[in-house]
């Protein structure tokens, strides 16, 4: 039986914090399930946990900022002077809310971000299969998932490629001036890396290389795009021969080192980082010739598409008070569940006492019909008894005393 009031969010994000300080507090995919593990024996019973390039957040229920805090300080790299400078607290409706906004991306980098939607279910997946998540919270992500997909069926939010990949190219291109027949070293084939490759083939890039630790995922984008690959031991080599290397892969550190570049050399290169943890090493940028692109670089304003999306997001803002409303008038129904039940008990025993006192009166047939007419009677009563509590959810607590009394019900 929640309430709205005891939802908690809190975390650090790019609204807050910079890149430098997010990449400390990166959860990686073992240490989420141990901090959920801890969690739980914390007490914490329902518990999200959603880790991206732009944020690290925590969504529970109670009033124990601290705790979870100190999870994502013991389970990453940050610190706690970091959260006391650089982390925020949501309560109540605005922690549910907060979820909401990113889930539709109006609280992304890029406006309308077509994957964070992709990485909250994976958290709610992860979440759900290590069974930290009751019913409500259940409840919650549903009404979420709900909420997005009518940020894209009823707006147009999802208009243009609302993507870090894309921004990614974009910020490529005015760097370089234009893509058109330029040589691209992409490192790394997830999500993104295959993403981005996309939007360079679109863009008419002369020629793109993928090169990853394994050969084969790589080898499987490359046949899907026609482009080159190359062995991971080459990675040098072959970041020499690129004047723009984009980089994403799953690395806890730089893949990018001093060691794979000529500080020396006066060649322009550009190098894009779009992972968090950095996997370009900043030190890089010593040479006056380097220049690194990273994702706190990177936004979407100067996109054609952009003012279109902004256009969309009182109509996105909408949808999410609707779905807010919704959910927290399912929570306060909920809370008025347990006197139903018991109202439903009370009302059945009193039909089955009295069927009892002139059983012994009745020929079988009439003890049939009369079970029948009893329990139509009592359906009934409880139908309109049930309205009537659902209707008055805004106060539960007054009606459940009500019903109590007068049922002679003893509260459990």
């Amino acid at each position: 039986m929640s309430r709205l009031d005891e939802f908690i969010a809190v975390g650090i994000s790019h609204w807050y914090a910079d890149l430098s300080v997010r990449e400390r507090f990166t959860l990686t995919e073992d240490a989420i399930p141990n901090l959920l593990r801890e969690a739980e024996s914390l007490g914490l019973n329902s518990l999200l946990v959603l880790s991206t390039c732009n944020r690290t957040e925590i969504l529970t229920r109670g009033d124990r900022p601290d705790v979870l805090f100190g999870l994502m300080v013991k389970f990453s790299n940050g610190t706690r002077s970091e959260v006391e400078k650089y982390g925020f607290v949501k309560r109540g409706e605005d922690a549910v809310r907060h979820l909401f906004r990113v889930a539709t991306g109006l609280d992304a980098q890029i406006l309308g971000d077509l994957q964070i939607i992709n990485q909250v279910k994976q958290a709610y997946d992860l979440a759900a299969s290590s069974h930290t998540l009751d019913a409500s919270m259940h409840r919650l992500m549903q009404s979420v998932f709900r909420a997005h997909k009518r940020s894209r069926t009823e707006t147009t939010l999802g208009t243009g490629a609302a993507t870090t990949a894309y921004a990614a190219v974009q910020a490529s291109k005015q760097a370089l001036g234009t893509l058109e027949g330029r040589d691209v070293l992409l490192v790394g084939t997830g999500e993104v890396g295959k993403v981005t490759c996309r939007n360079l083939v679109a863009q008419g890039v002369g020629r793109i290389t993928l090169i990853n630790r394994s050969e084969e995922r790589a080898r499987k984008i490359a046949e899907a795009f026609d482009v080159r690959v190359a062995d991971w031991s080459r990675l040098k080599e072959e970041v020499a021969a690129h004047e723009l290397v984009i980089v994403a892969t799953g690395a806890p550190e730089p893949v990018i080192t001093l060691d794979h570049v000529d500080m020396q050399a006066k060649s322009c290169k550009v190098f894009m980082d779009l992972a968090v943890p950095r996997n370009v090493d900043p030190a890089i940028a010593a040479n006056d010739h380097v220049l690194i692109i990273n994702m706190d670089m990177l936004n979407d304003r100067l996109d054609a598409t952009y003012k279109e999306r902004h256009a969309n997001v009182p109509l996105v803002e909408a949808i999410i008070e609707d779905e807010v409303a919704d959910f927290t008038k399912w929570l306060s129904e909920q809370r008025v569940v347990p006197t139903i039940k018991a109202l439903t008990r009370r009302l059945e025993d009193i039909r089955q006492d009295e069927l009892a006192r002139y059983r012994s009166k009745f020929t079988a047939d009439d003890a049939v019909l009369a079970d029948q007419l009893t329990r139509r009677i009592v359906n009934k009563i409880l139908s309109y008894s049930i309205d009537h509590l659902k209707e008055d959810h805004e106060r539960p607590e007054d009606i459940t005393r009500v019903v109590h009394s007068l049922f002679k019900i003893e509260p459990e």
